[in-house]
C-alpha cells in the first residue's frame, strides 16, 4: 500500500502548530506528532518513521531548531524546513550552517506551505538520485523527480502527492513507452524512467527481469508455464532465461 508522506511538527506555539497539521492533513499529508521542544522530537525521530521535519527555530527549550537541525543531518537521511517568524541575517546564516531543505516566513498560507514542502522534497529525491547517478557514473540530467529509494521502500509521485511504497508491495513493474507501470496488489503508478535503470533501485534479490518489458517480485508469483507466468491474475510473458532461472530456484 501507498502511505502518504509522514511529518514531523516541532512548533512551540500550539495554536500556529494546529494550524499548520489542519492544513496539512487537508492537503494529504500524515501527521506524525505535534511537538514543542528539542528532547521529544529527538524521542520520534527515534521511535516513529518521519519522511520530513517542519521547524520552528526558537523553541520552549534551551537547544533551538538549529540544533534539531544539526541532529537529523548527523542522524537520519531525510529532509527538514525552517518555519520561522525570523527573517534577519544572522538567523538566515545560521540556520544556513546546517543546510536545511526550506525556510518559510510566517505568516503563510496553505499553498505557501505546501509549495515548500513540495519543492524540499523534489530537491532531496533528486539530490539523492544525483548522487547515487554520479557515482555510478551515470547521467545526472534529466534525472526523473518521481521516484527515490529509501531502505525498505521507494517514493513515487501521483497527482500533486509523493506516496512511500514497500518494496514488498510492488507486484511487478511494465515498460510502455517512456513510462513504467508500477503495480501495486490494488494500485497502479506512472513513473518516468527505464526499465533497466529501475530495477537497479530495487532489492536484487527479489525482483528480476523476467522479460524485456517486465520486472517481476519473485514473491508474488503464482503460476508459471513455459512462457508466461501469473501474478495477481495477470499473465506476463517471460525470456527462456527468467524461465530456467525460476524453474532451477524452485528445484534448489
Amino acid at each position: 500500500m501507498e502511505q502518504p508522506i509522514k511529518i514531523l511538527i516541532v512548533e512551540d506555539n500550539v495554536i500556529i502548530a494546529d494550524d499548520m497539521q489542519s492544513m496539512l492533513e487537508e492537503i494529504g499529508y500524515e501527521i506524525v506528532d505535534n511537538v514543542i521542544v528539542y528532547e521529544q522530537a529527538v524521542e520520534v525521530l527515534k521511535t516513529q518513521q518521519v519522511d520530513l521535519v517542519l521547524i520552528d527555530i526558537i523553541l520552549a527549550s534551551d537547544k533551538t531548531g538549529i540544533d534539531l537541525g544539526k541532529h537529523i543531518r548527523e542522524n537520519y537521511d531525510i529532509p527538514f524546513i525552517f518555519v520561522t517568524s525570523n527573517s534577519d541575517r544572522a538567523t538566515v546564516e545560521n540556520a544556513k550552517t546546517v543546510k536545511p531543505n526550506g525556510y518559510l516566513v510566517k505568516p503563510f498560507e496553505q499553498q505557501d506551505l505546501y509549495t515548500s514542502i513540495e519543492i524540499a522534497l523534489s530537491n532531496f529525491i533528486y539530490g539523492k538520485q544525483g548522487a547515487a547517478e554520479a557515482n555510478d557514473g551515470g547521467p545526472g540530467d534529466g534525472a526523473p523527480l518521481s521516484n527515490s529509494v529509501l531502505k525498505d521502500s521507494i517514493f513515487v509521485k501521483k497527482q500533486h502527492l509523493y506516496y512511500r511504497i514497500q518494496f514488498e508491495d510492488i507486484q511487478f513493474i511494465k515498460a510502455d513507452n517512456v513510462y513504467l507501470e508500477v503495480n501495486t496488489v490494488d494500485k497502479k503508478f506512472l513513473v518516468r524512467s527505464p526499465l533497466k535503470d529501475y530495477l537497479e533501485k530495487l532489492p536484487q534479490n527479489k525482483f528480476y527481469r523476467a522479460h524485456k518489458s517486465y520486472i517481476v517480485n519473485v514473491d508474488h508469483i503464482d503460476a508459471i508455464n513455459s512462457k508466461d507466468i501469473m501474478v495477481n491474475n495477470t499473465l506476463i510473458p517471460i525470456s527462456k532465461d527468467f524461465k530456467d532461472f525460476i524453474i532451477s530456484s524452485m528445484n534448489s
